[in-house]
């Protein structure tokens, strides 16, 4: 169940007085997912919002001088949700892909990172068609990891799906999985840097493939003129030097990536 959360972007301008009376600001409701997908999105048992996404989010609303307000709503129904009106855009990492552009509007990108293979520190998985032969892979649903496994490996894989990146993580942790596809970094803080991470690894390389989009945008409705603003802001805080103080604080590398 959707609900709005208390916390609202920092350094908003406050509503400007005029002719004797207060002139509303104008207010865009962010949706993001409940789960937690760190270092990106963290959210506590509040509901606060916190993490590389969130302070982007504050950083962008104040540039176009918005206030946002955040809504959380899970990753499967979350394009839907934002079609149907129950927010105004999503910052959740979401790739922009051809398939998804079909359906909503992306801003440029604002961030780019490869995708990784996990798997056990004692077994040697090799990432190719024999290697991974026979394996049973965990996948968060709706994700272009999992689209991308299906168009490659999809006769070759026993494919299991989760909610959650970290589910996914869990069956790993449980041995009910004996891989994860998923964004490098989020394998990274979400699991691999954890004292659950111990035994396992990064099973071949780090790496981009084009049926895996181009970056993670902000997605918007088709036609919203709020594509262009989120597309000026990004650009803009990528000049001025605020996303590097941001990125600085989550990444020790320039996530906006090549």
């Amino acid at each position: 169940m959707q609900f709005a959360i208390k916390r609202f972007a920092a350094g908003l301008v406050i509503a400007a007085s005029l002719s004797g009376g207060a002139m509303a600001q104008e207010v865009v409701r962010i949706g993001t997912t409940p789960e937690s997908y760190p270092p990106f999105t963290v959210v506590d048992a509040s509901g606060t919002v916190t993490g590389f996404e969130a302070d982007l989010a504050d950083a962008l609303c104040a540039e176009m001088k918005v206030k946002c307000e955040w809504v959380l709503q899970a990753w499967d129904g979350i394009i839907p949700a934002l079609t149907e009106n129950k927010f105004d855009a999503i910052i959740a990492s979401m790739s922009i892909t051809d398939e998804r552009k079909q359906v909503v509007d992306f801003s440029d990108k604002y961030y780019n990172t490869p995708a990784t293979f996990v798997g056990p520190k004692s077994e040697e998985i090799t990432i190719s068609p024999e290697g991974l032969k026979g394996k049973t892979i965990g996948l968060q649903v709706a994700t272009i990891h999992l689209a991308y496994v299906e168009a490659k490996y999809k006769d070759i894989l026993e494919i299991k799906t989760y909610d959650t990146q970290e589910n996914a993580n869990l069956d790993l942790i449980a041995g009910r999985v004996d891989l994860l596809l998923a964004d490098s970094i989020a394998l990274e803080d979400g699991l691999l840097k954890t004292p659950d991470g111990v035994d396992f690894e990064v099973k071949g390389e780090p790496f981009t493939d084009p049926m895996m989009g181009d970056g993670v945008g902000v997605a918007i409705r088709k036609g919203d003129p709020l594509k262009d603003k989120f597309s000026a802001a990004i650009k803009a805080i990528r000049e001025n030097g605020t996303y590097k103080a941001i990125n600085d604080k989550y990444f020790p590398f320039d996530v906006y990536g090549g």
